[in-house]
C-alpha cells in the first residue's frame, strides 16, 4: 500500500523490519522502486535478493527489466535473460519475453531484441508494438514499417500504441509523405482517433521539415487542447531552423502551460543564442534565476562490469576522475589534430571562445565516453544513456571519436538512439 501510494521511505522501513522475507516481499519493494523511477535502488535491491538466496519469479523480472532498460544496464539484462532461459525455458508468459525484448531495444542492442522477438512462439499485440517502437527509436524506419505490414498481414489489428511507434519511425527518419499517409490511414482505415502522442509525432515531423504553417494548422484543428510536449516539439523545430519570432510565440504558450518548466526557458535562450541575441539570452537567464528555477543538469550513464556509472557535466566525483580527464584531454588533442572545430554556438553564455570550448568538452556524454575508453578493451562497443537531447557539438565529436578509436558508440538520448560507427551516425544527422 505504501509503495503504491508513493511513500517508499515508509515501505522500505517496513520491509527492512521484516524478520523473514519471501519472494512477494522483495517483488513488492522492487516494483515500488521501479514504478517511482528509482531504478538504481531497484537494481541494488534485486542484487540483495539474489544474495539472500531468494529465487526470483516472473513477477520479479517484470519489475526489474524496466529498471535495466531505463539505466541501460545491458550486462545485468543479459544475465537475467540467461537465468530465464535456464529456469523459465518453457514459460508461456508472453509479458516476460516482451519485457526482455523491450530491455534489449532500450539498452541499445536492437539485434538481440529482434532475436528474442523472432524466437517467440506466441506474440501479443504488445510484443509487436514493442518491436516496432524499438526499431523506430533506433532510426530503423524501413524495418519498423515492414514489421507493421507483417503484423497486419498476420491478422493483428493495430491500436493507438502501434501507430505511435509507426509515426515515431517516420518522424525519426524524416519520412514526411509516409507519415502523412499513416496518420490518415490510422483515422480512416482503423477508426483510431489521434491522441496527443500521434499529434506530437506529426508536429515534430512537419516542424523538422520546416513546414511551420502546416504544423500550426494541425495544432489549431486538433480535437483536444495541445499539451506541453506538442508545443515543445514545435519550439525544438524553431531552434533547428532558427525561427526566432515563432519560437517566441510558441514559448508563450509553454509559459502558460508549464510555468515551472525550466526547459522552456533554456530552449528559448538557445534560440536567442543561435541568433546571437545575447541581451535576450541574459534576460531569459535572469528570469530563470529570479523564479528560482535551474536547468536540468545533463546526466549520462554507462554500465561497465554490471556496475552503472553516472556522470554530470564537469563531474569531478568519480574515483577515476584524474584518468577520465587525462583521457578527455587526449581525445580533445586528437580531435583538434584531425581538424575538429567545436561549434561554440551551442553554449548559451556570452563568454570567450576558449572558455566555450572547455564547457563543451566537459559535457556528461564526453565524460562517459572517456570512462568507457579507459575501462573497456579496444574495439569494444561503448553504450551510454543521456537524460537530455545530445547537443550538436557532442554529436559531431562522437562521430569522429568512433572513427579515430575504432569504436562503435551507441548513445541513447531523450529522443532516440544514435549508432556512431566509422565517423558517421545512424540518424544521418536528423534528430
Amino acid at each position: 500500500m505504501y509503495s503504491k501510494c508513493g511513500d517508499l521511505d515508509t515501505a522500505s522501513d517496513l520491509f527492512e523490519g521484516l524478520e523473514q522475507r519471501d519472494v512477494i516481499s522483495w517483488n513488492v519493494m522492487i516494483g515500488g522502486y521501479t514504478r517511482m523511477s528509482c531504478h538504481k535502488e531497484a537494481l541494488g535491491l534485486f542484487q540483495r535478493m539474489l544474495q539472500s538466496n531468494i529465487e526470483p519469479s516472473d513477477v520479479t523480472f517484470l519489475s526489474i527489466l524496466p529498471a535495466c532498460a531505463s539505466l541501460g544496464a545491458l550486462d545485468l539484462g543479459k544475465w537475467i535473460h540467461a537465468y530465464i532461459d535456464k529456469n523459465f525455458q518453457y514459460s508461456d508468459n508472453i509479458s516476460i519475453w516482451t519485457s526482455l525484448m523491450d530491455m534489449y531495444a532500450k539498452c541499445g542492442s536492437i539485434e538481440a531484441a529482434q532475436q528474442v522477438f523472432n524466437s517467440m512462439k506466441h506474440r501479443s499485440l504488445a510484443s509487436w508494438n514493442a518491436m516496432i517502437s524499438g526499431l523506430a527509436m533506433h532510426g530503423l524506419a524501413e524495418k519498423a514499417l515492414e514489421l507493421f505490414s507483417r503484423m497486419t498481414n498476420e491478422g493483428y489489428k493495430p491500436d493507438n500504441i502501434t501507430f505511435v511507434g509507426v509515426l515515431s519511425a517516420c518522424s525519426h527518419a524524416g519520412l514526411l509523405d509516409l507519415g502523412r499517409q499513416y496518420f490518415s490511414s490510422m483515422v480512416q482505415d482503423y477508426a483510431i482517433s489521434p491522441d496527443l502522442q500521434h499529434y506530437g509525432c506529426m508536429v515534430n515531423l512537419l516542424g523538422r521539415a520546416g513546414l511551420f504553417d502546416e504544423a500550426e494548422s494541425l495544432i489549431q484543428n486538433m480535437e483536444m487542447k495541445p499539451d506541453g510536449a506538442i508545443w515543445g516539439s514545435l519550439l525544438g523545430a524553431c531552434r533547428v531552423h532558427k525561427h526566432v519570432e515563432l519560437g517566441e510565440s510558441v514559448a508563450k504558450h509553454l509559459f502558460e502551460l508549464e510555468p515551472e518548466n525550466p526547459g522552456v526557458y533554456v530552449l528559448l535562450s538557445n534560440i536567442y543564442a543561435g541568433a546571437g541575441r545575447w541581451d535576450d539570452v541574459a534576460r531569459i537567464r535572469t528570469l530563470l534565476n529570479n523564479k528560482g528555477m535551474k536547468k536540468v543538469p545533463g546526466c549520462s550513464s554507462i554500465e561497465v562490469d554490471r556496475v552503472v556509472h553516472e556522470f554530470l557535466v564537469s563531474d569531478k566525483v568519480h574515483p577515476r576522475c584524474k584518468e577520465i580527464y587525462d583521457m578527455l584531454n587526449e581525445v580533445d588533442t586528437i580531435l583538434e589534430k584531425a581538424g575538429f572545430v567545436p561549434d561554440t554556438s551551442e553554449v548559451l553564455q556570452d563568454m570567450d571562445e576558449e572558455w566555450k570550448e572547455g564547457a563543451l568538452s566537459h559535457h556528461s556524454e564526453k565524460l562517459a565516453i572517456a570512462f568507457g575508453l579507459i575501462s573497456t578493451k579496444p574495439g569494444t562497443t561503448i553504450r551510454i544513456v543521456k537524460n537530455l537531447r545530445v547537443c550538436g557539438n557532442c554529436h559531431s565529436a562522437t562521430k569522429l571519436i568512433s572513427k579515430i578509436f575504432n569504436r562503435e558508440i551507441i548513445a541513447r538520448d531523450r529522443n532516440r538512439f544514435h549508432h556512431f560507427k566509422d565517423g558517421s551516425c545512424s540518424c544521418n544527422d536528423h534528430w
